[in-house]
């Protein structure tokens, strides 16, 4: 493929048939993907079907009743080194956003490279934060534009895919760096999320309302609390009353 890393042309927002529309806040679904790929993602793409039961959760949550659940498509299926392509589609989508909907609240949701991608693109000034799925948290990535952003991560210490290491380590250099950050540990599920999967599917969309200022952070603490006391909670302990 040739620079088709050029977005023109490509639609990068994925709505869901017809949008839902007035909406009081949007959530933004990124999908994993590869390291190093150029290739165009198929049309049976595990990762982004894999991700279609966290959207169904949230368009089913009662808290977040007014809000559009939309996602992401990329052009290329990898991150590819300096080109972080999922970058660019993700800010191309959030731009797409805006011309559709105005200057609503968003939460990005992403799982693995997805999760990467929605990290860097939190500066955007309608962001209000990430909930990040077994995330790709290299140890160089920045976290100075997190400062007054909520980020939320769950991951599973087995995981032999993505670090949870690297995520709980990131989520303290965030933390330094001014934004409110909780990390889950799931006990179940490793990279692919199966196993307790509902589980996942239910505290991701409680922290989607948390990072919206909707609902309480799963795990104790207030929204509005500038730092949270506990950085690292079990989903074993966390009580997620009326979902």
């Amino acid at each position: 493929m040739n620079d088709s890393g050029s977005a023109r042309g490509h639609r990068a927002l994925e709505l869901p048939q017809p949008p839902f529309l007035p909406a009081t806040g949007a959530v933004l679904v990124l999908h994993g993907g590869r390291a190093d790929s150029l290739t165009p993602p198929p049309l049976f793409n595990l990762p982004g079907l894999r991700m279609r039961p966290f959207a169904r959760a949230m368009d089913r949550d009662p808290v977040l009743a007014d809000v559009l659940v939309a996602s992401v498509r990329y052009r290329v299926r990898g991150w590819n080194g300096h080109r972080a392509d999922p970058v660019q589609d993700a800010r191309r989508a959030l731009e797409e956003l805006r011309d559709l909907a105005g200057p609503l609240p968003v939460v990005l949701i992403g799982h693995s490279m997805g999760a990467r991608a929605a990290l860097r693109v939190a500066d955007d000034a309608h962001v209000r934060g990430v909930v990040a799925l077994a995330p790709w948290c290299p140890p160089g990535d920045p976290v100075g534009h997190l400062a007054g952003r909520t980020v939320m991560a769950l991951h599973d210490e087995t995981d032999r895919i993505t670090s949870a290491a690297d995520t709980w380590n990131y989520l303290g250099r965030a933390r330094a760096a001014g934004a409110r950050v909780r990390g889950i540990r799931m006990h179940r599920g490793r990279h692919a999320m199966l196993r307790d999967a509902g589980l996942w599917h239910r505290l991701t969309t409680a922290c989607a309302a948390t990072v919206l200022g909707w609902a309480p952070p799963p795990g104790g603490g207030l929204p509005d609390e500038p730092a949270w006391e506990n950085q690292l909670v079990d989903a074993c302990d966390i009580n997620l009353p009326g979902r």
